[in-house]
This record gives structure tokens, sequence and C-alpha cells, in this order.
């Protein structure tokens, strides 16, 4: 049974990864809210290095429409407005000097429909890894039945596999149709 685990382990790990890192790249997709999230990928000049906003200013949400950003230096106002400007988040900055805001513009409806389809591309992506995992578990099983291991042990295995697979895809669905509802919520 522990020979089992061999492969159910890993498989089950690429499978959460990916669930994982499909939640995370959602989160970063804009959905007409404001949600600071959506600027963790823009990385700002900092002493040399590139480091996420979040680490070099007070990011918060006042409201439904607007980011807020407060640089703890007052020489890094040009670096992060340089930053969101360069990033593809298609937000012109407002600095008054003390804080940079981002006011976040309601979408229209073809962005909408272009925001779903790109959801669904990273959702379909997610779907991918978790198949590749599946399929890497199985045939790691098919070879351990020529090196000795029991064909009712690989049956198990396989059917233990599929339902982790049908699981994972399970969360993926629900994780995509929220963010689809998120969007599609005028």
């Amino acid at each position: 049974m522990s020979e089992l685990k061999d492969y159910l382990n890993p498989a089950e790990e690429k499978m959460e990864l990916a669930v994982d890192y499909l939640d995370e790249t959602l989160a970063r997709i804009r959905a007409g809210k404001a949600n600071a999230k959506i600027l963790d990928g823009i990385r700002v000049e900092y002493y040399g290095s590139a480091v996420p906003i979040s680490n070099v200013a007070n990011v918060s949400v006042p409201d439904a429409r607007t980011i807020a950003i407060t640089p703890w230096e007052k020489a890094m106002f040009k670096e992060i407005e340089k930053a969101i400007i360069n990033s593809e988040l298609g937000i012109t900055p407002e600095n008054n000097g003390e804080i940079i805001r981002l006011t976040i513009p309601p979408l229209t409806e073809d962005r909408r429909k272009s925001l779903v389809k790109q959801c669904k591309g990273e959702a379909e992506n997610a779907k991918v890894s978790v198949r590749n995992a599946r399929r890497d578990a199985i045939e790691g099983l098919k070879k351990a039945v020529k090196n000795g291991m029991p064909e009712d042990v690989q049956k198990d295995g396989e059917e233990k596999v599929q339902k982790l697979h049908d699981k994972y895809l399970k969360k993926i669905d629900e994780l995509f149709a929220a963010k689809e509802k998120e969007i599609l919520t005028v």
C-alpha cells in the first residue's frame, strides 16, 4: 500500500499546485471592482532589485472603485507610477503628492466577455495540468506492475487517481464559475 502512495501523493501535489496557481492567476484579473491583488504582478525598482508594490508602499482599497497606494518613501512615487503605467493594467494612476490613486473604470460588455474568455483559458490550462498529473501517476502504476506490483493494487490506484482528478477538476470549475460571476456582475 505504501507503493501506491509513492504515485498518489506526487499526483495530488501537482493537482493542488495547479488549483493554487489558477486561484492566484484569477485573483490578478481585473473584474470591475477594486482589488489590491491586481497589483501583485507589478514590480518596481527599489535599490537595484525588482520588488512588488506592497513591499514599498501601503496598498489599500478605500471603496469599490479605488485603490490607494501610499509609498513609504517620497522617491518611490515616480517608480510606482512608471511601473503601473508600463503594466498591462490599463489604468492611469493619479498622484496628489501623498497618495497614488487608481480609479477602476467600469467594464464594458466586450471587455467583460474577453475577461471571461481569458479566465476560461486559465481554467483550461489548470485542467490540462491536472490531467497530466493523472496520466503520469497512471503510467507510473503501470510500470510498477512490470516491476512486481500486483495488478489489483494497480487498478485500485488508478481508481484513486481518477477520484483525485475528478475532485480537482470540480474545484477548478468552481473557481472559474465564481470568477465568471464576479466579472459579469454589473
